[in-house]
C-alpha cells in the first residue's frame, strides 16, 4: 500500500471531524487508511498495523490498538469478535450479518437481505437486548 494521497487524508480527516475527534497524525494516518478511498473495510489491528508500515508511516501497533478503540468509542467503527480473543473493525456501521472465512481468516460482508431471525428471546429481568452480532463461519467442504 503506498503512501495515502491527499484526497485518502481529507476524506480522513472529514471522518474524525464528524465524529469530533481530534486529527492527530496518528488518527489521520489511520483513518486515510481505513476510508480514504470511499470504502469500507474490515480490519485487525495487525493487518492495519502492516498496512501503516507499507505506506512508510510510523505508527506503533499499540497506538492502532488505542485508535482502534477511541475510533469505536465516537461511533466511527464498530468491533467484530470472531473468536474469543480475535476481533475485526469494521467501518460500516450499519447493523448487518458478516462471513467469517476461517481457513483465510478473513471477515466480509454478507446479504443482510437473505437473513431472517424471526425471533429473539426475552432479556433477563431488567435488561434489554442492545445488539445482535450476526458472524456466519464458513469453510471449505
Amino acid at each position: 500500500m503506498s503512501t495515502p494521497s491527499e484526497d485518502q487524508v481529507e476524506r480522513g480527516t472529514q471522518w474524525l471531524s464528524r465524529a469530533g475527534l481530534r486529527p492527530t497524525r496518528q488518527r489521520v494516518t489511520l483513518a486515510a487508511l481505513l476510508v480514504g478511498d470511499g470504502h469500507n473495510r474490515h480490519v485487525t489491528a495487525e493487518s492495519l498495523f502492516a498496512a501503516t508500515s507499507q505506506s512508510g508511516d510510523k505508527v506503533s501497533l499499540a497506538t492502532v490498538y488505542n485508535t482502534l478503540r477511541a475510533f469505536c468509542d465516537a461511533g466511527l467503527m464498530q468491533e467484530v469478535t470472531v473468536e474469543g480473543t480475535k476481533s475485526y473493525f469494521d467501518t460500516r456501521m450499519d447493523d448487518h450479518p458478516h462471513f467469517f472465512w476461517e481457513d483465510e481468516g478473513r471477515l466480509t460482508d454478507a446479504p443482510a437481505d437473505q437473513l431472517d431471525i424471526a425471533q429473539l428471546p426475552e432479556p433477563p429481568e431488567g435488561m434489554t437486548i442492545s445488539k445482535v452480532d450476526v458472524v456466519i463461519r464458513l469453510r471449505r467442504s
